[in-house]
């Protein structure tokens, strides 16, 4: 019985938790150190990140202060069929091995997720997807004990105890009881209250009907094209966009910063407030737009989330780069698929296109001359599919501004003031879909087209007359009554009117054109 009693104390159990996905799940790290030749493995497959950490959790416990024992260990991590990456588990690993020495008394350790990465002189430093696993402590009833870094994001989620530590000798003590740390608390609305973005959409000079037409795409959540040469402000447009959308709710804020976290780019904040505004450069891979990687990572059409994804030179994107795009608009969400595992992520955004009318960009400019040949000019535009432009619901043409309209001194329409007609709108839809889970027009599936964008006669005959003479496609049709649907919320009209639906129309600017 002795003998038995010996062997146990030589075992021990600690959790922990990382991601697959934007989901976390419970990981439990068991270490048994035994007698024999000196030796570390890990099983429960472990990837080349997870293997290197026994030479930092070696030079961690001695550089802290405590034995390193010169016996046998072997790390299992189970479940052992799900791969295992990155560094989180470095800390439990050092705390099971720390436990089964008796160095830690502490017969509650299993009431604690334990997690960190560790550096050779027992520093502990952040990971990624902590808003995850805190929610994962939450549902298995759970305290949650990582890095410093992480806390604050950890303590974003109501009902588990976040405790930040700083280092391995700190924790030690901590579980131990000879000293204290108080779990983090945190105030979720402060973060709402933080100073909002210096830009404004008064800063633009002139090009007041490109202006309605992002109020426009705004108040409805629709995706929208600019078409116009080099320097009439298509970029700063759009950059201006986020600025007249709707402010975050909480828990939209929740489900951008967990994939944030995951992606491993939430930088300095807890938590992500402002809506995301993600612009790649044209050189990026269909994996890096989509997502991708043996273990699927979040692409750009992730991370801009109930956000603005902007693709500056649109055409300047290869062809099999932006026809990915076409899933993630149409569903809202992207899954991925390798051999290893299946991921689905969110991917709720608007998307915002800029492009020249031509290579040269002076196609239609006044000023300047197009010296490209009309071959030229087709062969450009047809970079951009069909199917793609179908899904972008407003075309909108931005010449160049003219000189007046740069010297004018009445400032623009700010911001703040387009924004309040957004959030009626917004407003309008939310009380009209409360029943059916959609949240702007630009959402509305096809089984409720006719029942909240209903039209009379003369709007039926003027929409009919646009279908013959454009060649419009099934999808374009319903878009337009959409986009229509959305300009009659900013005027908190009932019923679409012709007015709303000849708007709607004429901002198909490249289905009047040959493509």
């Amino acid at each position: 019985m002795k003998a038995r009693l010996a062997i146990q104390d030589m075992l021990s159990k600690v959790l922990t938790s990382t991601t697959l996905g934007i989901d976390a799940y419970l990981v439990e790290v068991e270490v048994d150190i035994s007698k024999g030749l000196p030796s570390f493995s890990t099983v429960g497959l472990p990837d080349n990140a997870v293997k290197e950490s026994k030479d930092r959790v070696k030079s961690a416990v001695k550089n802290s202060g405590y034995n390193f024992p010169a016996k046998k260990i072997t790390v299992n991590l189970a479940p052992a069929h799900i791969k295992k990456e990155g560094t989180t588990f470095d800390l439990p690993v050092a705390i099971g091995i720390l436990k089964a020495e008796g160095i830690i008394n502490n017969d509650n350790l299993q009431d604690y997720f334990i997690m960190g990465e560790l550096s050779l002189d027992g520093t502990i430093k952040p990971i990624r997807g902590a808003l995850s696993i805190a929610v994962c402590a939450r549902n298995l009833n759970k305290k949650l004990i990582l890095p410093l870094e992480n806390k604050e994001e950890a303590a974003l989620v109501d009902g588990v105890e976040v405790y930040g530590i700083g280092n391995l000798p700190a924790l030690v003590e901590f579980l131990n009881g000879s000293s204290s740390v108080e779990p983090c608390r945190l105030d979720v609305n402060s973060f709402f209250s933080r100073a909002k973005a210096y830009i404004d959409m008064a800063d633009v000079k002139g090009q007041e009907h490109v202006k309605r037409a992002l109020e426009v795409a705004a108040a409805g959540g629709h995706n929208l094209l600019m078409i116009g040469p080099p320097g009439s402000g298509k970029t700063m447009l759009a950059q201006r966009l986020p600025t007249i959308l709707p402010d975050m709710s909480l828990e939209e804020a929740i489900e951008t910063t967990k994939v944030h976290s995951v992606a491993g780019v939430l930088e300095a904040k807890a938590l992500i407030t402002e809506r995301p505004f993600r612009s790649p450069h044209h050189t990026i891979s269909d994996a890096g737009l989509i997502g991708g990687g043996r273990i699927p990572r979040p692409g750009e059409v992730s991370l801009a989330h109930n956000g603005v994804l902007f693709l500056d030179e649109l055409p300047e994107f290869r062809k099999n780069v932006l026809e990915v795009l076409r899933q993630p608009i149409e569903d809202g969400k992207v899954s991925i698929s390798r051999a290893a595992v299946s991921l689905t992520y969110p991917s709720e955004f608007m998307l915002i296109g800029a492009m020249n009318p031509c290579p040269c960009g002076f196609l239609g400019d006044l000023s300047k001359e197009c010296v490209c040949t009309p071959m030229q000019v087709q062969h450009y535009r047809s970079k951009i599919s069909g199917p793609l432009l179908d899904r972008i619901d407003i075309h909108c043409e931005v010449p160049a501004v003219k000189f007046r309209e740069l010297t004018k001194e009445r400032m623009s329409e700010p911001s703040n003031e387009i924004k309040k007609r957004v959030d009626n709108a917004r407003a309008i839809q939310a009380e009209r879909y409360r029943d059916a889970e959609i949240f702007s027009n630009s959402r509305l599936p096809s089984r409720l087209i006719k029942q909240y964008c209903e039209i009379n006669g003369q709007s039926q005959k003027l929409l009919e007359t646009a279908v013959e003479r454009l060649g419009l496609s099934a999808r374009a049709y319903t878009r337009i009554l959409k986009v229509a649907r959305t300009i009659a919320d900013l005027e908190a009209e009932e019923n679409i009117m012709p007015h709303h639906l000849s708007e709607a129309i004429q901002y198909r600017t490249l289905d009047r054109q040959p493509v």
